[in-house]
């Protein structure tokens, strides 16, 4: 029974339209501005999923921002994280003495973000927060200090907005689920 390998999606109800996740970002972009007013910015885009939210998000904050990307991975046995973080790309420029903004998709267990930000910490920026586009509070295995937070969500398979699901459907500009079929 070959069917049974493979589970197939269909898009569920939007979950978050495009005008309220432009709205969204603008407030955000509008909050981080006012807390680094007067200093400059790093914000590191987690790759792949974050580059959407990130290009958008830096285009509302009218301060000096450099970009740089970082990809994370944390392995464990089975489907569980480990906590361990291996980073697959490292960022391209020194963030000694640097305001570093970590720019986040969404955040579930929280074991790989906060593995992350304390390894950037490990390399003596000014400051290291945290911005995501979604939270999932209800998969929250450790405790990860958010600074900024697009939208909480429930425990549903969601893509579009930069997430996926096996490399599709990135490219929607609203927030939907998966459901199987």
């Amino acid at each position: 029974m070959a069917g049974r390998d493979h589970i197939m999606y269909k898009v569920a109800e939007t979950m978050l339209t495009e005008e309220q996740i432009q709205n969204r970002v603008k407030e955000m972009g509008l909050e981080i501005s006012k807390d680094y007013e007067g200093e400059s910015l790093v914000a590191v885009c987690t790759l792949k999923g974050a580059m959407i939210f990130m290009s958008d998000l830096v285009r509302e904050i009218p301060l000096t921002v450099t970009f740089d990307t970082i990809a994370a991975s944390s392995y464990g046995s089975g489907t569980e994280s480990s906590g361990v973080v291996t980073i697959k790309k490292d960022l391209d420029m020194s963030i000694e003495g640097k305001n570093v903004l970590i720019v986040e998709d969404i955040i579930d267990s929280g074991r790989t973000l906060k593995a992350l930000k304390e390894k950037l910490l490990e390399r003596n920026p000014k400051s290291v927060k945290i911005a995501t586009f979604l939270d999932k509070p209800s998969r929250r295995q450790v405790e990860v200090d958010v600074d900024y937070i697009g939208f909480t969500v429930e425990d549903k398979f969601i893509v579009g907005y930069g997430l996926d699901y096996d490399e599709q459907y990135r490219n929607l500009p609203y927030i939907t689920c998966l459901e199987e079929e």
